[in-house]
C-alpha cells in the first residue's frame, strides 16, 4: 500500500561529449550468471544497454543503470540532473529495439504507451523471474506496540475463514533521508509474505488502522492485480469493494490523511 507517490521532473541534458553510461551490477545469482556466461559478458551488455537508452534519450544525458535480480519491481527510475538513474531486472538485457526504446520513452517522458510495452514485455519474461528469495528471510511480527502475527490471526478468522495463507512481519526501516512516498504495507503474492512498515509500530498509532493495513495486504492475496484495456490494474474494483468492508475503513482513511506528514517523518 503506497501513499502519496513521488511525481518525477523531466530533465534534459548538456550537450556531449560525456562519458560512457555507467552501469552497476547487483546481482550474482546463478540463473543470471548462466544466461549472460560470465560477470564481463553481464557488465558488457549493460553497458551496452545503457548506450541505447542513452542514445534514445538525448545525447547530452548521463545514463546510471543498475541491473538487478528482484522479484517485484521490474523498472524504476529517478532523474537527478545531470542523471538519469535507471534501475532495470536483467531480463533486458537482451530486450529487442522496440522495449529498449519504451524503456527510454517512460523514464524520459512518462508515455503511457511505453509503460504498456514494458508490461507486456514482462509478463512475457514471467520465467526470468525468481520465485523465491535469494536468502531466506525472518520475519518477525512481534513488535514493541503491535503483535502482527496475532492481528493477522485474527483478521483471518473473523474476514477470511481462515483461508489466508501468508507470513507477516515487520519491515525494516532503511531510509536516512526525508521521503516523498511511504509504503506502509506490502504483499509478496510469490513468497506469500506481507511487510508492515515500523513506522507504524508506535504507541501513537491506533490499533484500527494498523489492522486496517494488515486487512488491505491480505486482501491482496485474494484479489491479485489485473490488466483492464490493457492497462495495470493494482487494486481491482473487487478488491476495492471488499476493502471497504472493513468496520472502521472510513475513519482509517481520514486518520491516513491527517498523519501522513508524520509519518514521512519518521
Amino acid at each position: 500500500m503506497q501513499l502519496a507517490p513521488r511525481q518525477l521532473d523531466l530533465f534534459r541534458q548538456k550537450s556531449p561529449p560525456e562519458p560512457p553510461p555507467e552501469v552497476r551490477s547487483e546481482s550474482d545469482t546463478s540463473e543470471l550468471r548462466s544466461r549472460a556466461g560470465a560477470r564481463e559478458e553481464t557488465l558488457m551488455l549493460a553497458r551496452g544497454l545503457a548506450q541505447r537508452i542513452a542514445n534514445l534519450v538525448g545525447p547530452a544525458l548521463k545514463v546510471l543503470l543498475t541491473v538487478h535480480d528482484n522479484r517485484s519491481t521490474m523498472v524504476s527510475f529517478r532523474r537527478q540532473p545531470p542523471l538519469l538513474k535507471l534501475r532495470l531486472h536483467h531480463m533486458f538485457l537482451e530486450a529487442p529495439e522496440p522495449v529498449v526504446s519504451a524503456v527510454a520513452e517512460y523514464a524520459a517522458r512518462g508515455r503511457r504507451a511505453a509503460g504498456r510495452v514494458l508490461d507486456d514485455y514482462i509478463s512475457s519474461r514471467q520465467e526470468r523471474i525468481r520465485t523465491t528469495p535469494s536468502r531466506s528471510t525472518e520475519l518477525v511480527g512481534r513488535g514493541k506496540c503491535f503483535d502482527l502475527d496475532d492481528i493477522f490471526d485474527r483478521m483471518n478468522t473473523d474476514w477470511f475463514q481462515g483461508g489466508i495463507r501468508a507470513r507477516i512481519g515487520w519491515g525494516r526501516n532503511t531510509s536516512r533521508r526525508r521521503r516523498k512516498s511511504i509504503r506502509l504495507g506490502v504483499y509478496d503474492h510469490k513468497a506469500r509474505e506481507i511487510r508492515v512498515h515500523p513506522a507504524l509500530d508506535r504507541p501513537d498509532v491506533p490499533l484500527f488502522f494498523v489492522e486496517f493495513i494488515v486487512f488491505h495486504e491480505m486482501l491482496h492475496q485474494l484479489f491479485p492485480s489485473d490488466r483492464d484495456t490493457g492497462r495495470h490494474v493494482h487494486h481491482p474494483r473487487a478488491f476495492r469493494d471488499r476493502e471497504r468492508a472493513f468496520p472502521r475503513y472510513h475513519a482509517a482513511i481520514a486518520w491516513e490523511k491527517q498523519h501522513l506528514h508524520e509519518l514521512l517523518r519518521r
